[in-house]
């Protein structure tokens, strides 16, 4: 549906600067992944930084276990041009190593770094050089009162468990935050996160933890962080999947084109195969998408099978194909341009689209 009939308004929440990039405001809601190399890695954590970038990642998190892993990131950092988020669990040592190597936020809980100095020594550090913290709530990781309190890992105890989180830190002067609550049951994921919203005005990352594989994992995460975008709920996501973190990208992506919340490369819309079909229409689509998966231009592009739905359709695309007895009609903005044999449709597409904006 065109744009001017339908737009999500947003929650308004708190600015939180990462870097060079905005989260939170009005700002667009960022896609984030995580590297799966050992961070010590140099080399390599910035070869897959780099094709992340390129995929269109706007945020990285590594993970920072170690002393070597913290003084790395001042290495990587000056290769790479997004911001790095420095992922710390337990160790305060790591963080404030991490923020001193030049990470752009850091992910921690402070309630689980020990006593009150330790807590009072990272979020000075983090406020002295502007570095925002995230508290990371899930699952799997709530504290042992809370389950006892609520039985389970409910929405309510991760609501808890982030909220006693933001008082340690309010409770310093600190509130320089981004939260997240991540479950890998879909439904106690978008319930904690519309009480969460609820309560705080701070942004808050989205996610589904542990969605598993490619196409179960995209669809898990598609329908817990687009069930909450859906409700103006969310200012950056990450689609966590058992893959290749480009793929997180891509899913990440695609979840904020479908509900047009974000523009970004090539759309393509197909429509389903049905007896009507007299073209090799999944043919026809794989070879476009393979052709042009590099595409960086803002274009919408229609391949539609029959004459049924097929121009009514593709008029809305920016370039449109409608199908027919092995030929096809080629629309350019709602306007009807040529007439083509169903053997030229993948180049005289991968052309138009090339051209688009020159």
């Amino acid at each position: 549906m065109p744009e001017k009939y339908f737009k999500i308004k947003r929650k308004e929440t708190r600015i939180v600067r990462v870097g060079n990039v905005v989260i939170g405001g009005n700002a667009p809601i960022s896609v984030q992944s995580m590297t799966a190399t050992k961070t010590e890695d140099v080399a390599a954590t910035v070869a897959q930084i780099k094709k992340l970038e390129e995929a269109g990642c706007e945020i990285i998190r590594l993970t920072v276990p170690d002393e070597k892993a913290a003084q790395a990131l001042q290495e990587i950092k000056k290769q790479i041009s997004i911001p790095i988020v420095a992922d710390i669990h337990f160790d305060y040592r790591m963080a404030l190593q991490a923020i001193e190597s030049g990470a752009d936020k850091i992910r921690i809980n402070p309630g689980n770094i020990g006593v009150t100095d330790r807590i009072k020594a990272v979020l000075r550090a983090a406020k002295e050089r502007s570095v925002p913290i995230r508290i990371g709530i899930n699952s799997g990781s709530v504290e042992k009162d809370l389950l006892e309190k609520y039985s389970y890992p409910s929405a309510e105890a991760m609501v808890a468990s982030a909220l006693r989180q933001v008082e340690i830190c309010q409770d310093f002067g600190f509130d320089d935050l981004v939260i997240s609550i991540k479950s890998s049951h879909v439904p106690t994921m978008i319930l904690s996160n519309r009480m969460l919203a609820e309560q705080v005005d701070f942004p808050l990352h989205l996610g589904v933890t542990e969605a598993g594989l490619k196409e179960k994992g995209s669809i898990k995460s598609a329908i817990g962080i687009g069930s909450l975008l859906w409700q103006g709920i969310g200012d950056t996501i990450r689609v966590s999947l058992t893959d290749d973190p480009v793929e997180e990208v891509k899913a990440g992506f695609e979840i904020l084109k479908s509900l047009e919340l974000r523009k970004f490369g090539l759309d393509i819309i197909s429509c389903p195969t049905c007896g009507r079909i007299e073209v090799d229409l999944i043919g026809i689509v794989k070879k476009v998408e393979k052709k042009l998966g590099g595409v960086k231009k803002n274009v919408t592009v229609s391949i539609l099978g029959c004459a049924v739905n097929g121009p009514g359709e593709a008029r809305e695309a920016d370039i449109g194909v409608a199908c027919g007895k092995h030929s096809a009609l080629i629309y350019k903005n709602g306007e009807t341009v040529a007439k083509i044999r169903e053997s030229e449709i993948v180049e005289y597409l991968v052309d138009e689209v090339n051209k688009w904006g020159n």
